[in-house]
């Protein structure tokens, strides 16, 4: 009896989305039970199956790493994309990587471009860094060392260190007036919320 009443609440908390994510996350790190990345994908699956964006996010990174399933870089985007459409912003950052290398889908360096803005614009330093790294090299956008320079400076802001190194790298190829207007910026995308810097 015991059995079934812990079953029948289980599967109604699955069914209601509340309960997915947090067994497939105590799975995942092995917290209150063994770690067990087979069944936290079970239980991710679960969640991501009713909509939950975050859980189709780990599905997506667990897929890319190999984690409780053979690495498959083509479901990773199946599930980083369905999770990314959702405004999942993790997801979109790592989308955008994926566009970004050509994994499981062509190189793709305009979508790439695509992604990290989404990603940027809700305050996902690794997005930001990514973005500016790619006005950097011109990859995807204009070669744009402001802008580089810019996004380099608000991701390092949030703690990003690739962020500061780019900041750094680039800062170095400009002219102290364009770093001046790199500043300027980033102090306005910052008050912005990062919306349309």
């Amino acid at each position: 009896m015991k059995n079934l009443t812990r079953t029948i609440c289980l599967t109604l908390a699955v069914l209601l989305g509340g309960v997915g994510t947090s067994w497939g996350a105590e799975y995942d790190k092995g917290q209150s039970v063994p770690q067990d990345d087979k069944t936290a994908v079970k239980w991710f699956t679960l969640a991501a199956e009713q909509g939950n964006a975050n859980a189709k996010t780990i599905l997506g990174l667990m897929y890319d790493k190999g984690l409780g399933v053979p690495q498959d870089y083509k479901t990773a985007v199946k599930w980083y994309t369905l999770a990314a459409e959702q405004g999942q912003a993790n997801a979109q950052n790592k989308l955008g990587v994926m566009y970004y290398n050509g994994r499981g889908i062509p190189q793709d360096y305009k979508t790439a471009v695509k992604w990290y803005t989404l990603a940027a614009e809700q305050g996902i330093a690794d997005a930001q860094s990514n973005l500016g790294l790619m006005y950097h090299k011109g990859q995807g956008v204009l070669q744009n060392y402001v802008y580089a320079h810019m996004w380099g400076n608000i991701a390092a802001s949030m703690g990003s260190e690739n962020g500061g190194k780019l900041r750094d790298r680039v800062a170095k190829e400009m002219t102290s007036a364009e770093i001046v207007k790199a500043e300027e910026l980033a102090r306005e995308c910052v008050a912005k919320k990062y919306k349309g810097c």
